[in-house]
């Protein structure tokens, strides 16, 4: 439980992304297939930002509602693109960072994941999860 070691010792490098173009209908196909709860929006390699779950829901229960007819809500789906809808601005961590870094943003923030990034490229992401599991002993990598 060494919280000097490099965040990349506990990052996930098996990073599902989206590009800025991609539609909303094949962010919610992502997060319903993957269980994750953050997709890294990126171009070619470079971060442009993040999308959790909770954007996510919010943009279907802003755009959606109980007396809209499916057929429109299907088509906000189709049409819009996760730019619309992404955070950018995100803190980020390179994969030297200690994993005491990480947990000071987490302490002192309201987000679940942080980016990782090396040469303006994304190479990673850390979140709540995956430092609990590493404080607790328990190693075990997932898909964040």
């Amino acid at each position: 439980m060494n919280l000097q070691e490099p965040i990349k010792s506990i990052m996930s490098s098996d990073l599902i992304t989206v590009s800025k173009a991609s539609k909303m209908k094949e962010i919610e196909n992502i997060f319903r297939t993957n269980n994750i709860h953050h997709i890294l929006v990126v171009e070619g390699c470079k971060l442009e930002g993040m999308i959790s779950s909770a954007d996510y829901q919010l943009f279907k229960r802003g755009y959606t509602d109980y007396n809209t007819d499916k057929r429109i809500d299907l088509f906000r789906l189709k049409k819009w693109t996760a730019q619309q809808i992404m955070t950018t601005g995100i803190a980020k961590l390179s994969p030297d960072d200690t994993i005491r870094v990480a947990v000071e943003i987490f302490n002192e923030n309201l987000f679940h994941a942080i980016p990782i990034v090396q040469e303006g490229k994304a190479v990673g992401i850390v979140t709540t999860y995956d430092i609990i599991n590493h404080l607790t002993g328990n190693n075990k990598k997932v898909v964040a």
